[in-house]
């Protein structure tokens, strides 16, 4: 497991990293069907840092892990619903392109978290 300097960082930015999903879903044209695609996006996206937090208030290695794997779940989640937005030009191109990256970074860190803590 990382220091407390490191999961505060990543805890700050899984954080930004919500609000920037809020602040996107927020701007998009509603509809029927946007409203579909906005609602998962921000329940996966705003997920990523409160499991993230959980586990690193967790009561076992065990824990640990199962939350780390839920934050990894959450976070490739929102890789779909982000790409999902980019297909049919759902929301800002420009702010879509900076959550998609941010989004691959978050995915990339919690599957090496997840395989550090198992041991892997």
């Amino acid at each position: 497991m990382a220091n407390q300097d490191d999961n505060r960082r990543l805890e700050e930015r899984t954080l930004a990293f919500a609000a920037e999903i809020v602040r996107f879903a927020g701007l998009i044209r509603k509809s029927e069907v946007a409203l579909v695609v906005v609602r998962q996006l921000v329940r996966s996206g705003t997920a990523i840092g409160a499991n993230y937090r959980e586990a690193n208030r967790a009561e076992s290695r065990e824990d640990f892990i199962h939350k780390t794997a839920i934050a990894l779940k959450e976070a490739a989640e929102t890789e779909y619903w982000l790409d999902l937005c980019s297909r049919v030009e759902l929301g800002d191109a420009e702010r879509l392109a900076t959550l998609r990256q941010e989004s691959t970074e978050l995915l990339a860190i919690f599957t090496t978290i997840n395989r550090r803590a198992k041991g892997r």
